[in-house]
């Protein structure tokens, strides 16, 4: 048998470097430039009720426009795109249908002593590009901070101002036959675009290369027409006939929401009007100056007691679940700082440490569930080891029942983001939409940290502590039935 008794260093070692990471993040300082390779705590986006923020209505810049809903609704699509682009998830925005408007509120730059927020209403504001380009392909550039601009290539073929509307149509398969839950986009083009969107569409059948995707892996080539607003592609469709009325269908396995938020963002870059800032005001943080330290010292504090009650209580087992504990919540605000590569930086707020403080919970009630089961199994006379195998084994199931009702939770909290055309899905979306729940803002908040520390969960406070406390177990030291809460054999 291989010897395990390395592996509680390996991990405890591995749990505290990744831990001292999150914390204070890896940054490399030359002279007055200072290169991020990983986000520490101090570059986590803070919300509107923990720093203040911005409180800004946007109205057409003429005042003789009558807009519509789904006008109004395009706009807010631009806003929406904008601020994810930036990070910030912890926005809200909603329609005056009666008053032509639309109003936002977004938190301060993170870290941004001189924040300007004039001129972030300013960028925000601004008359969104909508482009449609021959290909796709584009060239990125790094900034000295390690944000990555994209530059768009391919020539322009239509701009916003050639479409006169996007909407949801069925999507159809090539017997004409309706496909069954599938929508697609319609496009039908102002005059100054069908001739210039006749001639591109017949380029491509052609298979000019101009048209070709650049970013192609499955082998086949495709000619496509690229979509862009501003500086972010959001759908790069193949082209499989010449469009000589002007009238086109995007399709691509979209389900209504998909469909519809696509036709949204291209309406969005087609706007009628001109955008004014009517009214704009910075909000204070409703928590008051200095409460973060004060909220995050008694986070410590609150901590540092469970470790030391979970050591007291259940001695070794209780040591190694403090350890998890740590990993648990640096993981969490890893996912948040944007530590992971896969997910950029999220936006922390009061429900979202809210959530943070629950998933803790639920790591101790994970740690005394297998804590009481080792005393148990000890109890009734198994060995050392057959005591903490069956442990494990037997508070698994409790452990996953609990979770999982808090993932699932978790989940509908956060609205169900991007899946797809399940039933599930499209049920939980009609549920918010009877009860006016938004999926934006400070509930998503809550959910996401809940959701992440219960996964983190998971892997520290299950599969970590089992590899810690059984590669403890081997050592002659750590042998004694009492240091697991058992009674002398």
């Amino acid at each position: 048998m291989k010897n395990k008794k390395p592996v509680f260093f390996i991990v405890f070692i591995l749990i505290l470097a990744f831990a001292a990471s999150t914390v204070f993040g890896v940054k490399r300082t030359y002279g007055d430039l200072t290169t991020t390779y990983i986000n520490g705590l101090e570059d986590i986006r803070l919300g509107i009720d923990i720093q203040g923020g911005v409180d800004v209505t946007f109205a057409p810049a003429d005042d003789t426009v009558d807009a519509t809903k789904e006008q109004l609704e395009s706009v807010q699509e631009v806003m929406k795109t904008r601020l994810i682009s930036l990070g910030i998830n912890d926005y809200e925005s909603y329609i005056d249908e009666t008053n032509d408007k639309v109003i936002v509120r977004f938190p301060w730059q993170s870290g941004e002593a001189n924040f300007d927020p004039e001129a972030a209403v300013k960028e925000l504001g601004e008359t969104a590009q909508l482009q449609f380009r021959k290909g796709y392909s584009y060239d990125s550039e790094v900034a000295d901070d390690g944000s990555v601009t994209v530059i768009p290539k391919g020539d322009i073929v239509l701009e916003g101002t050639d479409v006169k509307e996007a909407y949801v149509n069925y999507a159809y398969d090539e017997s004409g036959q309706i496909k069954t839950g599938e929508f697609a986009v319609g496009l039908t083009l102002e005059e100054s675009g069908k001739e210039k969107f006749k001639n591109a569409t017949q380029e491509a059948i052609n298979q000019d290369t101009a048209y070709l995707d650049s970013t192609n892996s499955s082998g086949q080539s495709r000619y496509v027409i690229s979509i862009w607003m501003d500086d972010l592609c959001f759908s790069a469709p193949a082209v499989n006939d010449v469009i000589m009325d002007g009238s086109a269908s995007i399709s691509g396995s979209f389900d209504y929401e998909g469909a519809k938020q696509l036709a949204d963002k291209i309406n969005g870059g087609a706007l009628p009007f001109n955008l004014k800032t009517e009214t704009f005001k910075t909000i204070s943080p409703s928590m008051g100056t200095g409460a973060l330290q004060v909220m995050l010292i008694a986070g410590v504090i609150s901590l540092l007691l469970i470790m030391i009650y979970m050591i007291v209580l259940y001695r070794l087992p209780g040591f190694v679940a403090a350890i998890a504990l740590v990993g648990q919540v640096a993981g969490t605000l890893a996912v948040i700082s944007g530590w992971f590569g896969f997910y950029n930086s999220s936006t922390l707020t009061i429900p979202g440490i809210a959530g943070i403080i629950l998933a803790i919970g639920m790591g101790v009630d994970c740690n005394i569930i297998t804590g009481e089961r080792i005393k148990e199994e000890l109890n009734a006379g198994k060995n050392l080891e057959g005591a903490l195998k069956s442990a494990y084994h037997r508070s698994f199931t409790s452990i996953l029942d609990g979770n999982m009702t808090v993932i699932i939770v978790a989940i509908i909290l956060m609205g169900a983001f991007g899946v797809s055309s399940s039933f599930f899905s499209k049920a939980l979306h009609w549920l918010f939409f009877m009860f006016g729940v938004s999926t934006e803002g400070t509930i998503y908040s809550f959910g996401f940290t809940l959701l992440t520390g219960v996964i983190f969960n998971f892997i520290m406070g299950v599969l970590a502590s089992r590899l810690m406390l059984t590669s403890l177990s081997k050592f002659k030291c750590f042998q004694n039935r009492k240091l697991y809460g058992g009674a002398e054999k």
